[in-house]
């Protein structure tokens, strides 16, 4: 279905996208997790909300991608190991056009996934006695899997991705918050690159979600730096990917 024959409003779309944009920017992330899962359960087409989704993620890690390497806080040789892998693996998930209910099903166990990373998985404090060699073939495992995940569904990884950093004792919080952002932001790219060229649909009809998460990811980034603290903002993410489970396990439980 297309956003324009939606029976709920574009504009009241375009809001629920602007606070998914602020909340997810507010801790260092692109959202696409929240957009893809409310598209879904919208009753979007599933060759749309990936790129949908992939889209509005660049979006919104292009300016935290920014100020991360203005400032001088990416660490290359700790993301590149992770690139190597993710963006290839990205490209190859966004050539696959996957069955409708194998989507929404890969879909609702990523965000059941998502959900364990912020309420089960709170302390990422130790670290893994590994080798450099370890570590190394831990990021290219990390990065094919996470690379393929935001090619097929459209959810970038940087979630899972900081976490694993830290636990890993490759950066501090800053850094890891960093490659994240960065991560998204290139996988994302790889992803919408191979879909628009197998799956191209016509953006512009969705411009005002662009807007919409333009604005939200640029006011979410700046308070989220300034004022929030970001433990409780991630609760807030949190309780939207809850929702966000619960509609969706309804739709396929019990469509």
């Amino acid at each position: 279905m297309a956003f324009t024959e939606l029976l709920i409003s574009p504009w009241l779309i375009a809001g629920l996208f602007f606070i998914i944009a602020f909340i997810y920017s507010s801790v260092g992330l692109g959202g696409g997790s929240s957009y893809t899962a409310l598209m879904a359960i919208l009753g979007f087409s599933t060759l749309a909300i990936p790129l949908v989704s992939l889209s509005l993620n660049l979006l919104v890690t292009t300016i935290g991608s920014f100020n991360f390497i203005r400032k001088k806080h990416a660490s290359w040789p700790m993301i590149l190991p992770f690139l190597l892998t993710s963006m290839p693996m990205a490209y190859l998930g966004g050539a696959l056009n996957l069955p409708k209910i194998v989507f929404y099903w890969l879909l609702l166990v990523s965000l059941l996934f998502v959900a364990a990373r912020i309420y089960l998985w709170r302390d990422t404090s130790m670290h893994l006695n590994l080798s450099a060699r370890g570590k190394f073939l831990v990021s290219l495992l990390a990065g094919s899997l996470l690379g393929l995940l935001a090619g097929i569904v459209g959810i970038g990884g940087g979630i899972y991705l900081v976490p694993l950093i830290i636990i890993l004792g490759l950066g501090s919080h800053q850094q890891a918050a960093a490659c994240g952002a960065i991560f998204v932001w290139l996988n994302s790219a790889a992803g919408l690159t191979s879909r628009l060229q197998y799956n191209a649909i016509d953006l512009s009809e969705y411009v005002p979600l662009i807007i919409a998460v333009l604005l939200g990811g640029g006011l979410g980034s700046y308070m989220g730096s300034t004022r929030f603290s970001s433990e409780k903002m991630e609760k807030v993410l949190g309780l939207i990917i809850l929702v966000a489970i619960g509609f969706l396990g309804r739709k396929l439980l019990f469509p």
